[in-house]
């Protein structure tokens, strides 16, 4: 039966149909064994988020079982391959995830394969969206950064047998292929050098941790360091924003303005923020690090040029968007690839940080 979204199949631009009397698969026939109208299939895979997650899953198996598949999809399939990967990133505002495009890029090319770009915003739902319409144009294989994805995402790369890798983030006993560093285990180890410098009361200026696995796990990371020496954070003192130096200079006002006692060390997000503590702090008239020792990640450029120079971790990205690349050409090749790839984050000591005067 129709489900409720149904219209004529002239109100919407027709997904390619293979001619009848050729013993292949056509559209109507995935319609059939689905239980829908051509119309909704079309929709299934042109504007995903107006039919059912019910009928759209009925709609993809059915497709599969025959195997079917639209568009530049199906053409691909004809010929076995596509030379096209995909790649969903959080945001393009960060060197971060440029620099991992990069890796992944060159290891792509020199394999005749383009990369296609996606970018989620940090939107569950757009990351959907990106690697449905990635599967509809048929992308051999996908990279996504992060874990914290619904399941739905994963259930459909695995439904069209798309190998893909998770970036950016490692995680012991993870059910992905994930090719990046333990961000969990990074933070604790820059928290422990903190502590041993003397630190006893810290401060966090960190991004989101809602739909962010690899924030989440930094917390925590921080969160352990500090209660194995009886310590926490003050939850005036945790604070979250967008990866900005803005935000990092709003997050010192706000500390240093606040009532009770103040921290000696503030660990940052990333080393924007970082930079703009750095900047409100001289701004304040704060010695670093004699009143206060500040810590980044990501090891920018510009971190060990500034004064004073930012301790704080380095992650080769390039490295990790070249690993991943290799892993799925690997699948691709149809080895069997080891299960994910750590990198390890590398922590730069310099001038930010020094022992407590306290």
């Amino acid at each position: 039966m129709p489900d409720s979204f149904d219209t004529p199949d002239a109100a919407r631009p027709p997904i390619s149909r293979s001619r009848r009397n050729t013993g292949r698969t056509v559209l109507s026939d995935v319609a059939k064994l689905a239980g829908v109208s051509t119309a909704t299939v079309s929709r299934v895979y042109n504007e995903p988020d107006k039919v059912s997650a019910t009928v759209r899953e009925r709609v993809e198996h059915a497709a599969l079982a025959l195997n079917w598949f639209p568009n530049a999809a199906g053409r691909a399939l004809a010929s076995t391959r596509s030379h096209i990967a995909g790649f969903i990133i959080p945001t393009l505002d960060d060197q971060v995830f440029a620099s991992q495009v990069s890796g992944m890029q060159a290891a792509f090319a020199a394999r005749d394969i383009t990369l296609v770009l996606g970018c989620s915003n940090y939107d569950p739902a757009q990351a959907i969206v990106q690697v449905r319409a990635m599967l509809a144009r048929g992308v051999e294989a996908m990279a996504i950064v992060g874990e914290a994805h619904p399941a739905e995402l994963f259930a459909a790369l695995q439904l069209y047998r798309v190998p893909y890798a998770v970036t950016y983030a490692y995680r012991e006993g993870s059910q992905h292929h994930c090719i990046g560093f333990d961000n969990r285990a990074a933070y604790a180890e820059i928290t422990e050098h903190l502590i041993g410098l003397g630190h006893r009361s810290f401060a966090v200026c960190i991004q989101p941790t809602r739909d962010n696995d690899r924030v989440q796990a930094r917390i925590a990371g921080i969160r352990s360091a500090l209660e194995r020496h009886g310590l926490a954070v003050r939850p005036e003192h945790l604070l979250e924003g967008e990866s900005t130096i803005g935000f990092g200079r709003r997050c010192l006002r706000s500390i240093w303005q606040s009532l009770g006692e103040r921290p000696s060390a503030l660990i940052c997000g990333n080393d924007h923020i970082a930079f703009g503590v750095l900047r409100e702090a001289e701004e304040l008239g704060i010695e670093i690090p004699d009143e206060l020792s500040v810590t980044g990640f990501d090891d920018l450029a510009i971190a060990k040029e500034i004064r004073p120079a930012l301790t704080t971790m380095r992650v080769d990205t390039a490295e990790i968007g070249r690993l991943a690349a290799q892993h799925l050409l690997d699948a691709l090749d149809g080895k069997r690839p080891q299960h994910g790839h750590e990198v390890h984050a590398l922590l730069q000591v310099r001038q930010s940080t020094g022992p407590c005067l306290r």
